[in-house]
């Protein structure tokens, strides 16, 4: 009888340890799993002619900003610009056709200086359903834009695409401040843009306004009027209740950018401060997107800030206000 109570017990306290250990086996396990998955998300970068594909790389790979994310290929409009920005962010690996990434990566950045290469680039890997941040502007035409969205959606392909500028705290700040002026009656924003750009006019710098101006103010524009004279021109943006927000669009002068607003009950005036990396908050917006495949921005909030670029453009060479189409 006590042999057979004794066997009973030793066979329990052997299952209690063997669930003990298996459990702490699966646990490890599964930590493994984790880092196998995080240290799995490759990044490519199409483009390096822009400064950011190297700020970008920098922040991940050097300073180490961020976990689970390494950049690990670049492809460039030159040797050179491929060359230089692999140096300056760590990046292992140089490729001479951006397709050379397809099957080697997990998530893909587009960084043209023009946005008229964004899409054509983006779609081989779109229908691989890999996700892609497009750096700013998200594209050139909005039409072409919202058709490459349903292929994207199509495929199960996570975009997003905005300017950094709007991720800074300081710009938080000024959306917080906001909620005291009452009645918003009109705004502005300021800061450098040349409308006879190579990369795409009014697009290249002018997007960096429009977002601020459409996160602040606002996204229904029905209708807006460029006029220049000498170091600039305004850019202003008509909104259904009678709100005008005016771009200051400079060719030269301070190259920072601000905003303000004028309300029912008091002005107020922001210069957005860069926060001390300009670029975390928008790679771990973009990255997040990457992980988990939830995007960040709507359809319209992504295609609404290029409507009103091509209004703006129109409104370039016609000299008359424009309908945001």
């Amino acid at each position: 009888m006590r042999r057979t109570i004794f066997f009973k017990v030793n066979a329990a306290m052997v299952f209690f340890c063997c669930f003990l250990y298996l459990g702490q086996f699966a646990r490890a396990i599964g930590k493994q799993a984790v880092s196998d998955v995080e240290r799995s998300m490759k990044i490519g970068i199409i483009g390096a002619e822009n400064s950011h594909t190297a700020a970008i790389a920098k922040t991940i790979n050097i300073d180490k900003r961020l976990n689970g994310v390494t950049v690990d290929y670049v492809w460039g409009e030159t040797e050179e610009y491929a060359r230089e920005a692999a140096e300056k962010g760590d990046i292992p690996h140089i490729v001479s056709d951006p397709k050379e990434m397809l099957g080697k990566i997990d998530a893909l950045i587009i960084d043209h200086r023009h946005p008229k290469y964004h899409l054509e680039a983006a779609l081989p890997f779109v229908k691989e359903g890999v996700p892609i941040f497009i750096d700013k502007p998200f594209c050139y035409r909005a039409k072409e834009g919202e058709e490459f969205l349903k292929i994207a959606a199509k495929y199960g392909a996570p975009i997003t695409s905005f300017s950094v500028l709007t991720h800074q705290e300081s710009f938080a700040d000024f959306i917080k401040k906001l909620e005291g002026v009452g009645e918003i009656l009109a705004g502005e924003t300021w800061g450098r843009c040349d409308l006879k750009s190579q990369w795409g006019g009014v697009f290249f710098y002018g997007i960096h306004q429009v977002d601020m101006a459409l996160d602040a103010f606002g996204y229904d524009v029905k209708k807006v009027l460029i006029t220049q004279n000498g170091h600039g021109a305004t850019g202003q943006l008509m909104y259904p209740d009678g709100k005008i927000v005016t771009l200051h669009l400079m060719k030269k002068g301070y190259s920072g950018f601000g905003i303000g607003a004028m309300g029912s009950k008091k002005t107020i005036h922001q210069q957005i401060e860069f926060d001390e990396n300009m670029y975390l908050a928008g790679i771990q917006t973009f990255t997040a997107m990457f992980k988990t495949r939830q995007e960040p921005k709507t359809v319209d909030e992504m295609l609404i800030p290029i409507r009103v670029l091509e209004a703006l453009e129109k409104s370039c060479e016609s000299g008359e206000i424009e309908e945001v189409q």
